[in-house]
């Protein structure tokens, strides 16, 4: 019988799959032996393609909640809930203004390797990334690495905050070559406010970014959850199993 007044919610990078990789099958059945305890959803950065690619074309029917870009496109018990809209939101000239003043600093940092999509463009957010999206896997690891040392994403973050400060724009450094942008509150809180008109008395979150400035942390710190910190797909798994299979 499942606990319908209990929700996990789980990032999706580093916490349900390797970042940007497909989950195992063995955390697919997980997901479906947990859901029959209690309501899964799941809350990523990515868009909805990217979380498809990576949890299945049939995610949506397969948990309770799917939100893609932290809530701003919202899949509540299958069915479209919502989506929001960064254009609308802030105006095309602030739009230009922060892409142009990025696509600037991007153009003066040297990097061992830069590729493609710079750039994305999502319902909810923007996403930047100083090597490019398009770069391989191999290439992901290597800036991942030099990022660690060099601090690349947080010193570009310190940039645009001091550039854009009072604009009302949120940053968070998240997965391995990005950080994203939205408008202050569309974090992953976003998605809570959804969720909340379900009634939930125990809301758990699952996440491996919950340090500050991390894509996990707001919603990791924020008073409605039971905020549970991960290193990797196989600790989400055991917290899971000693919290809802013993």
């Amino acid at each position: 019988m499942t606990d319908t007044s209990t929700l996990c919610l789980f990032d999706v990078d580093g916490t349900l799959t390797a970042a940007r990789q497909k989950a195992t099958p063995d955390m697919t059945m997980f997901l479906a032996e947990l859901r029959k305890r209690v309501r899964v959803g799941v809350v990523g950065g990515s868009d909805l393609v990217k979380i498809k690619e990576q949890l299945g074309e049939d995610v949506i029917d397969r948990v309770d909640y799917v939100f893609a870009e932290n809530g701003l496109m919202a899949y509540r018990f299958g069915q479209l809930h919502s989506v929001q809209s960064i254009q609308e939101y802030l105006g095309e000239d602030l739009l230009q203004d922060f892409i142009n003043f990025c696509l600037d600093y991007l153009a003066k940092i040297k990097l061992p390797r830069k590729r493609g999509t710079f750039i994305e463009f999502r319902n909810g957010m923007l996403n930047v990334s100083p090597i490019g999206r398009s770069c391989s896997q191999q290439e992901r690891i290597e800036f991942f690495e030099l990022d660690k040392k060099e601090k690349i994403r947080e010193k570009f973050v310190s940039v645009l905050q001091k550039e854009f400060n009072g604009k009302g724009l949120a940053f968070s450094i998240g997965g391995q070559i990005s950080f994203d942008v939205f408008p202050e509150g569309w974090d992953k809180r976003y998605c809570l406010g959804i969720v909340e008109q379900d009634s939930y008395k125990t809301i758990h979150f699952f996440g491996d970014k919950t340090k500050p400035g991390g894509n996990d942390y707001e919603i990791f710190e924020d008073p409605r959850t039971i905020g549970h910190s991960v290193t990797s797909p196989e600790d989400t798994q055991r917290i899971c199993k000693d919290l809802f299979f013993s």
